[in-house]
Formats: C-alpha cells, structure tokens, sequence
C-alpha cells in the first residue's frame, strides 16, 4: 500500500461524508445575502469534494513521479473517481439542484467506458485518460461545485452557469464517451 494508493483510498473514504454532509438536515441558520442562501452542510460538502476531487491528478502524479503505479491504483483510482462523481449526482438530484436525466447520462457514460477499460485490460492493454476524457472530468467538477454552492458567485449577476454548466458536462460527456468507442472499436466483439 504505497501513498498513492492510500491517497486514492481517502478520496472513497470522503465520499460517505460528502452524502452525509449533503442528505442530512442539520437546523442551522442558512447563510444568506438579499434572496441568495446557501446551508453550512452545502458549504462543508463542497469544501470536502474539492479536496477529494483534487486528490484525482495528486495520486496519479506521485504515483508516475516515483515509479509506484500499481495494479491496486489501477483498479482502485477509476472506481475513485467513479464513485464520488456518481455519488454526488445522485445527492444533487435527491436535492433537486439536478435534472435527472442529467446523471443518468454521465453515470451511464462512466459505466460504458469502465467496461470498456476492462475489456482493454482483458486484452493486456490499458485505455489512458483521453484530452475529452479530462475535459470532460473537468467540466463535471466545475458543474458539481457550482451546484453544491446554489450557482455562488454566479446568483449575485443572475447567471444560471450552474444550469449551463450541468448541459455543457452532459454533452461533453456524451462526446468523450463516443470518442472512447470509435478510437478502441476494435476492442469491442462483433458477433
């Protein structure tokens, strides 16, 4: 169990906080400006996804930096990342702050290119992180952490960047997950 692994690990072990922090009502006084309010549990959730999510690029650094990439961190950094992602959609469509369909779409998308990624391990080949891939990562923290925050500082302009955000991670996703299949289409069988 090498630091990047461990690393990973407390990126699964937030996750659970981040539910509770967001899923539990605590009776306290909202933060509130003119009609813009936000609760201390919203604020507490978007601090710990901040830190996990940025936990994503430190693990795979330190891992490549010292020459410990292992097949534990190969296995356990996208189920990481897949499982704070979803978990936290789920959250924001139990809040509303999240059209559902939305989430069915980016999960849908994480499941398909992780099936894919297992095909590509079967055939002794690993499928790297693609430039849509870590857009697509970066537009859905972008979108998350604009949710978690009710569109904070956007809501003071009446910017709805918390609504575009959400359109421009289903759309992105959807194209990074295309762009997956059509590059490694000869991983997949044809009967």
């Amino acid at each position: 169990m090498n630091l990047a692994n461990r690393i990973t690990l407390v990126r699964i072990f937030l996750v659970p906080i981040i539910m509770v922090l967001l899923l539990i009502n605590v009776d306290l006084k909202p933060l509130a400006f003119d009609d813009f309010s936000i609760t201390w549990n919203q604020i507490l959730a978007a601090l710990v996804f901040i830190v996990a999510a940025s936990t994503d690029g430190l693990d795979g650094y330190i891992a490549r930096k010292n020459k410990i990439v292992t097949n534990l961190g190969k296995l356990l950094d996208p189920l990481a990342d897949k499982l704070l992602v979803a978990a936290v959609l789920i959250s924001l469509v139990e809040m509303s702050k999240l059209d559902a369909w939305i989430a069915i779409v980016i999960i849908s998308r994480e499941f398909a290119v992780t099936g894919l990624r297992q095909i590509a391990l079967l055939e002794g080949s690993v499928l790297a992180a693609s430039k849509w891939g870590k857009w697509k990562t970066a537009v859905q923290i972008t979108m998350i952490i604009a949710l978690l925050l009710n569109n904070f500082p956007f809501a003071f302009l009446h910017f709805p960047f918390d609504q575009i955000s959400a359109y421009a991670a289903a759309l992105i996703t959807v194209y990074s997950g295309y762009d997956y299949f059509v590059k490694n289409k000869n991983l997949i069988p044809v009967a």
